[in-house]
């Protein structure tokens, strides 16, 4: 229904309206097949749904050559970065102008401004592989050295693994932006793999991954402290310092050097229209409360800000009063501060829901990943039964049915040891009774 809104609701000729009526089709194929299922969340029907909702409409706007505004925008921002060292236009006027986008995203464009224009150079093609590359680098890390995603007959298993990332790739908030090309499904595919890291207690890796996405845009910078705050309560200090170092490190080195060459265009570009603060009025207008106050209260652009500055600072001390104590709980605290910033912010996208459904769908989707399945491999810097107490502490679903605790041999190979049996000397030596002694002993 919600493909069909779009469609019928955008205008005739945009990208939005061709995505909507090929996307209706595909998501009916879908629920037929999935209503035939004995399977909840098969993979068959995600599978259709993912064809019909984001890989036909996608080949038919490349083929019309029909994308969001995007995706010029950042393959401008490219030729510029390489041109000046700043990939933001000093003078913006027309909304064209404007590039709101961290330094990092004008990567995406770098083949369109080395091989020209064609359907394989193209920005939105590249959101969509940095998508799909974080989602499967998050697979992999929660699956590494698992048998998931299979019963023993060989079908699905739900919506776990791989299946999990196809009905995450079907989600209408998610196929728009793919389709249509939408600078954000590349964030919030680096986020997610941020929180397998972090479920897994891969400190370091975690916070490169988070890092990663700070570079691209505002929206994911708000995920450091929340993962930094779950790794506190889960891996100790050490590991939190570890995660902020190398988020603020990757992000910060990719910001302040560009920031830098141009801190006037950085300023006009980054920051004033994002906030729709500038001369020129943001494109990203919806009938959100952010807008509504601009729109109707005197000041209402100060008083939009005061408002996300409080739910920012409020979100900040839930973490410090009762910060989260698994991936589910940290991916919850985010997705209620977005909300709020989404929803307060004068100049945003209803599209911008693609953050608190995300991370509120995926985490669930894979929390049962390492239930009643063998241990993955951990590294040898940091002893098994640490990293496993920790993975259990970061989603409470691993702490059933976990295996055996494994021990060291004094070569390092991991072994089982055997269940204590007392040898004949170390038996039950308890005075025998009356009735014991006048029993004669068993011939052999």
């Amino acid at each position: 229904m919600s493909a069909l809104v779009v469609g019928l609701l955008s205008s005739a000729g945009t990208s939005q309206h061709a995505w909507g009526l090929f996307a209706a089709a595909g998501y009916a194929c879908a629920a037929l097949v999935a209503a035939r299922s004995s399977t909840p969340w098969a993979r068959t029907p995600a599978v259709i749904a993912v064809i019909g909702a984001a890989a036909l409409p996608l080949l038919y706007l490349t083929v019309i050559g029909r994308a969001q505004m995007e995706v010029g925008v950042v393959e401008r921002a490219a030729g510029l970065l390489f041109s000046s060292g700043s990939p933001y236009n000093p003078t913006p006027h027309a909304v064209r102008d404007f590039n709101p986008y961290l330094p990092g995203m004008a990567l995406f464009g770098i083949p369109h401004m080395v091989f020209g224009d064609t359907p394989f150079t193209s920005a939105r093609l590249w959101f969509l592989v940095g998508f799909l590359a974080a989602v499967a680098g998050a697979v992999r890390v929660l699956t590494r050295g698992l048998d998931i995603g299979t019963g023993p007959d060989g079908t699905a298993h739900g919506a776990t693994g791989r299946t999990g990332a196809l009905w995450l790739i079907a989600c209408p908030v998610v196929a728009l932006p793919l389709t249509i090309g939408g600078v954000d499904p590349p964030v919030i595919g680096l986020i997610c793999l941020a929180l397998a890291f972090t479920h897994r207690g891969h400190a370091g890796r975690a916070g490169l991954a988070v890092g990663a996405a700070a570079a691209l845009k505002w929206t994911a910078w708000p995920a450091i402290p929340v993962i930094v705050a779950v790794l506190v309560v889960c891996g100790g200090r050490r590991a939190a310092v570890k995660c902020a170092a190398a988020s603020m490190g990757a992000a910060l080195l990719t910001i302040l050097p560009v920031a830098l060459v141009d801190t006037g265009a950085f300023y006009r570009n980054v920051v004033l229209y994002p906030l729709g603060l500038g001369p020129t009025a943001s494109s990203a207008q919806s009938p959100l409360l952010g807008h509504l106050i601009v729109s109707l209260v005197p000041d209402g652009k100060a008083v939009t800000l005061a408002l996300i500055a409080l739910s920012a600072l409020g979100v900040a001390v839930s973490l410090l009063v009762r910060p989260p104590h698994s991936t589910i709980a940290a991916a919850d605290r985010l997705a209620l501060g977005l909300t709020l910033a989404i929803a307060l912010s004068p100049a945003t996208r209803v599209g911008y829901a693609i953050y608190p459904i995300v991370l509120l769908a995926w985490p669930r989707f894979t929390a049962g990943l390492s239930t009643d399945h063998p241990a993955p491999h951990h590294h040898a810097s940091e002893p098994a039964h640490q990293q496993r107490t920790l993975e259990c502490r970061l989603c409470p679903a691993t702490a059933t049915g976990a295996p055996r605790p494994r021990h060291r041999t004094l070569a390092g190979r991991h072994v089982h040891r055997p269940p204590h049996r007392p040898s004949p000397r170390h038996r039950n030596t308890q005075p025998q009774t009356a009735e014991d002694l006048r029993t004669p002993p068993a011939s052999p």
